[in-house]
């Protein structure tokens, strides 16, 4: 059999003895190795850091958002935004599963990706549509999933692109599976996507005794979590301002503070707020790729707490299950995610 690297070397370019994600360049047109997959891929959901600055960088102008991811993909064989270096997942149809892989999966199987597109071999014949409230952009192209790539089946009940939204973030419901308990005081900052998942996810195992608050700067967000009975409090503050975050959340905890945080802002400077607004040998959660893990460490220190933080890395064994269990149960969200799939940008 003709085999690769199963953590996905042998696709390097350069430099040489990197692994896919530190890689400058990867190949992305050897046809698959016996221990891969290849996909036909249908779409893109970026990280809402990167595609936020994509957006922007491109004034609103889809030919040049377009333009910008196939210019990086071409660049690099893969998309990796070169400023954050986040990347996203992809919906794809399986085209070709590797003998060797032994796994429960065949050619036009629809799935979406479960590792970062940063790290996954990936060629762009076209740009389509865009969907700026999902973060989604309709491609067409081809990508190479390795022996140690993570996948998951499309669910029948659920919408595509929806499932895809909330695959995307599944690491952030499924930390909060993790860690929350209840009884505790959950602070989430940040009401995006992964923070309203965060938030379902909370107010479930929290119970009765326990409390959930949500920072969030935009008033019409932070009312939606409200709206859909996801938040016990809203601080309406900019999460980048630490002293007014952590006075507004010693205001509705009694001056406790959070037992348990969850940072999922995709903008920068908010380390702080985050930190002093949980208590001492609290823990926090930091998803935002706009995290600087430096400033965090250094800002805790140099505050005198003793928090314990955690990297949300974007996988725990069933976190898959746990972000589509949320949109399955939790009727109000899934309607509010769904109006989302319409609004695309329209072709030029």
């Amino acid at each position: 059999m003709r085999l690769g690297d199963r953590f996905g070397a042998h696709r390097v370019l350069e430099p040489k003895g990197a692994l896919p994600r530190a890689a400058l360049r990867l190949d992305n047109q050897t046809p698959p190795y016996d221990n891969e997959i290849g996909l036909r891929v249908h779409a893109l959901h970026i990280t809402s850091t990167s595609f936020t600055r994509l957006w922007q960088e491109a004034a609103g102008d889809r030919e040049r958002f377009a333009a910008a991811v196939m210019n990086i993909v071409g660049r690099q064989g893969k998309f990796q935004d070169p400023v954050t270096g986040s990347g996203g997942v992809l919906l794809a149809t399986v085209d070709f599963v590797g003998p060797a892989l032994g796994i429960d999966l065949l050619p036009g199987d629809p799935l979406v990706s479960m590792v970062s597109l940063a790290l996954t071999p990936l060629r762009l014949d076209s740009v389509g549509a865009v969907n700026l409230s999902l973060g989604q952009v309709e491609v067409e192209g081809y990508a190479i999933l390795f022996e140690s790539g993570l996948w998951a089946k499309l669910p029948d009940d659920l919408p595509a692109e929806l499932a895809l939204m909330a695959l995307d973030v599944a690491g952030a419901p499924a930390y909060t599976a993790r860690y929350v308990h209840a009884g505790q005081r959950v602070l989430v900052v940040g009401g995006g996507k992964a923070g309203l998942l965060c938030l379902h996810e909370a107010k479930k195992r929290v119970g009765v005794t326990g409390q959930v608050i949500l920072v969030e700067k935009d008033e019409t967000r932070g009312g939606t979590a409200l709206r859909l009975g996801l938040a016990d409090n809203l601080v309406i503050a900019d999460a980048s301002r630490g002293l007014e975050v952590m006075r507004e959340v010693e205001r509705v905890t009694d001056g406790k503070l959070a037992d348990v945080a969850f940072n999922c802002v995709s903008l920068p400077d908010t380390e702080m707020g985050t930190i002093l607004a949980t208590r001492d040998e609290g823990k926090i959660i930091f998803f935002s790729m706009s995290t600087d893990f430096s400033r965090a460490a250094l800002g805790a220190e140099g505050a005198g707490k003793p928090v314990e933080m955690i990297i949300g890395n974007g996988y725990l064994p069933g976190h898959a299950q746990i972000a589509l269990q949320a949109l399955r149960e939790n009727e109000a969200l899934r309607k509010h995610f769904t109006g989302f799939l319409s609004q695309s940008e329209p072709q030029a």
